[in-house]
Parts: structure tokens; sequence; C-alpha cells
């Protein structure tokens, strides 16, 4: 029993020996296998696995951006806080930075790409020591195959002609402006409507129940059928009736005069986009209410004579926005704005000014305006004003305003109503100052008065018309007497 267990012992050892030292062999004749293996293995062929470089959101209300210009070209190298791009965001242009560090590889939206939605590939990038021309590319969604293809083009039916619905009404025709024009655009005989307005009168809902019930039949290309030559003159294509008008009108050919009718296509920059969006929803959801109120600004006006003596130079609009900073801080209850839940109460003052570019009004904010001075105010307006005509504000620089102010005093206008920036609760509109006689209630005299009407546009949810009124006199009252807003 003992020598047979030592024989199959002895076996076990043996085989295990033999097949180890079979490996050697073989792997000695083929010495190019590891070659081969580790070819297969190669970026060459497997491509390197690229870093993904996405459209980010650059500020809150961002859905989309256009890529305005190349920082970094294929193949240069980038590190970890280099500019990238320049986005045009929904109110400026701001700078991309990498997060990583490594090599440009592809860029995949060129300069140029608008409309590039949040989460969009736009470049890749490969690590560092990679080569970035073997970079793998993500496969793009394949387009259907065209349907043409794979079925067999079979020839048109020859269906039988539809005899024409017969007219409804053999009278004088009464149409409403509206229907008029949808049955002249669509080229449906008035005749065939059934009228439900006072006195036989063919209304709107009749003329769209036409449309439905009587589609119009689009023209459908029939196959060319040989036929014999004739001679008989060709009918003239039928003409619109007189007075009708074009469905569309025609596009103009940018560089040649525009016929009459015609229009040129202008695309809508982000920033149009957002302005367009925000103000609709201002007019439709916020109760706008409105209060105007005149201001002597005579003190102002000698008070800036002053300062300018001492070759300290101010704008009205900068003792405009410290008046409303202070009289927001005597009266928190103004400073508040909306939110989906109701109210919201705001512990700081910061004040939007409305500044005109070529891109539409921009609304960058001085913060903290009601613990500031009327220079320092008078700084950080302009420089925020240049900022937001180059396009260089950053996100925190015009978002988080609890008051907005427009002044569209300098360019003449007298006095006018501003909308809402939602979600604030006002926004005060300036017009210009003019002179004007006064009678003094003291000793019945007349006198002459510097005054600016300035018009409260307020939330009638968050501020009702006694608060804004209230509000009002209180501003007044600030700006006609400048040294109260040292002492509040």
């Amino acid at each position: 029993m003992a020598a047979s267990l030592r024989l199959g012992r002895q076996g076990i050892l043996f085989g295990l020996r033999l097949s180890s030292t079979f490996d050697r062999c073989v792997w000695a004749t083929h010495p190019c296998q590891e070659n081969v293996r580790h070819f297969f293995r190669s970026p060459w062929i497997l491509g390197v696995s690229p870093v993904k470089v996405e459209m980010p959101a650059l500020s809150p209300t961002m859905a989309e951006g256009s890529i305005v210009k190349w920082l970094k070209k294929e193949g240069e190298a980038v590190a970890a806080g280099d500019a990238l791009c320049e986005i045009e965001t929904d109110k400026a242009v701001v700078t991309m930075e990498s997060n990583e560090d490594g090599i440009m590889a592809k860029i995949l939206m060129e300069e140029g790409s608008r409309n590039v939605p949040l989460g969009t590939l736009i470049a890749l990038m490969v690590d560092e020591g990679q080569d970035w021309k073997q970079v793998e590319i993500p496969p793009l969604d394949a387009a259907p195959p065209p349907a043409a293809a794979a079925a067999p083009v079979t020839p048109p039916v020859a269906h039988s002609p539809v005899p024409p619905p017969k007219p409804a009404i053999s009278g004088p025709l009464r149409l409403s402006p509206a229907a008029r024009n949808i049955l002249d655009s669509h080229g449906v005989d008035p005749k065939l409507a059934i009228p439900t307005g006072p006195r036989g009168l063919i209304t709107k809902e009749d003329a769209l129940n036409l449309l439905k019930t009587h589609p119009v039949p689009k023209a459908t290309p029939a196959m060319a059928a040989p036929t014999a030559p004739s001679s008989a003159p060709t009918p003239a294509a039928a003409r619109p009736p007189p007075g009708s008008r074009p469905n569309i009108p025609p596009l103009s050919v940018p560089g040649k005069p525009g016929a009459p009718g015609t229009f040129t296509e202008i695309p809508a920059s982000n920033v149009r986009r957002v302005i367009a969006q925000r103000l609709t929803q201002s007019k439709t959801t916020i109760p706008h209410a409105y209060a105007s109120v005149d201001c002597d600004m005579a003190a102002v006006m000698h008070l800036r004579k002053d300062l300018a003596k001492e070759q300290i130079k101010v704008s009205v609009n900068d003792f405009i926005i410290k008046a409303a900073a202070v009289t927001l801080k005597e009266m928190p209850e103004v400073n508040v704005t909306w939110s989906g839940d109701g109210p919201r109460a705001l512990n700081s003052v910061h004040i939007s000014i409305a500044v005109a570019t070529d891109k539409g009004l921009i609304t960058p904010i001085i913060k903290d305006a009601a613990d500031k001075g009327v220079q320092e105010i008078s700084a950080n307006a302009k420089a925020l004003a240049q900022k937001a005509r180059d396009g260089k504000l950053l996100p925190e620089e015009y978002q988080g305003g609890s008051f907005s102010i427009s002044n569209l005093g300098m360019f003449g206008i007298s006095g006018f109503s501003a909308v809402i920036n939602p979600p604030q609760a006002c926004i005060l509109a300036v017009g210009t100052s003019r002179s004007e006689l006064r009678l003094c209630e003291d000793d019945q005299t007349l006198s002459t008065q510097q005054l600016m009407t300035v018009t409260l546009s307020s939330d009638g949810r968050l501020v009702d018309d006694e608060l804004a009124s209230r509000f009002l006199d209180k501003f007044r009252g600030n700006l006609e007497k400048p040294q109260r807003m040292a002492l509040a």
C-alpha cells in the first residue's frame, strides 16, 4: 500500500515537470507571440481613451451656450485652470477653464457654434504622454437609413376625382376680417362655410371649421407619361383674387434691395432670447402697479457742483442709487422677492442698474449699496457698466439683485414705466430733470424748481399701493436732502 502511494506521487511530480518543460519549448519556438500580443493591446489599435469636455452651466439660468472663440488648439498642452474657450451665455461672454491637465486632442464644436445645449460634447482631451492623434472619438447618433432604399418603388395609384363640395350658402357673403384672411390665405371658397354669426356672418371659428372638414389638397407629383405633342396653348396659371395677400412674405436676398413685403432673418443672440423670456414671464405672471412722484433736484445739483470743485465727479444717477438703497434699508418690507412659496425677505440691499449694450439691457449689481458712499457707488457703477458693454460680467455680478433702477433721463425721456425684473418686487424708472415754476405755499411766491419724475413699478402681491406711496415719499425726502442719507 505504501509502495503504491509513493509511486503515484512520483508520477504526479513527473507530469508537472514535463508540462512546464513543454511550455518553455513552445514559447522558445515562437518568440514573436509576445510582440503580437503587445501590438494588439497598443493604443494604435484600440485608440486613446479621451477626457470629455462638455458644455458647462456657467450661470444658474443658462440652458444653452454659443462658442465664440477657442483659446486652445488641437495638440496644445492644457493645464488645470487654463482658459479653453469663450462661451456666450444668457448674460455675457464667459471664459471656460479646464479642470484637468492634458492635451487638447479634438475640437468637436467649432467657433461660431450657436445654441449648444448643456452637456453637449464640445471637445476631447487626453492625458499627458498619450498620443493625442489617436484619440478615440465617441460614436455619434447614426441617422436612420432612408426608407426609399429598402422599399420597392411602386407607381402611384390613380384615384377617381373627388367631386367638389356644394356651396353652403348662395346669398351675399358677410365675413369677419379674421375669417376673410384665413380663407384667402388658404385659397378656400368662402361660400362653403356655414355661418354661425349674427345675420349670417362667417366668423373665424367658421373658417377654421371649414379648413378641418375641407382641407386644402396638396399637389402630388404625377409620373410623366409620353404624350403626343400638342399645339394647344398652355393655359396661364390661376392668379390669386385681387386684394388677397400671400401667406408668407418672400425672403429678401442679402446685398440686394428688398422688394415690398420681403423680410430678412436676424439671428437672435442668447441674451435677446433670455430677455424675451423674462419680459414675457414678468408681464404675464406679475401684477404690475405704478406710482409716480416729482423730486426737487436743487440740493443734489448744488452738492454736485461743490464736489466737482474738489475734483470729485459723481452723477445724478449715483445719488439716486444711494437714495434708493438707503430707503430700502429704512423700509425692509419693500426689500423682498417673490419665490414659489411666497414672499422672501432679503438681508442685504443689492441694487441692479440697467445698462444698454449692443445685445440688449444688462443689469449688473452694486452690492451693499446702502453701506457705500456716493463716490464708491459711482466707481462701482462705471466699472460694471464697462464690463457689461464688453461682455465680461461674471455671474455673481448680475444675479441676486433686490431692487432695479432704470434711468432714461440722459435720453431726454421725461417719464416712463419699467418692467419688473423677476423675482424682484420693484423697479424704479427715472426720467430727465426739468425746470418748472412752482408756487411757494409759505410766502405765496413763484420759484423755479428742478424737478425729476420717478415711477415705481411694484409687484402687487408684495408691495401694495399704500406701501409703494410711503416708499416714494421717503425716497423723495432722502433725495431732496442728501445729508439725510449720510445719517440714515
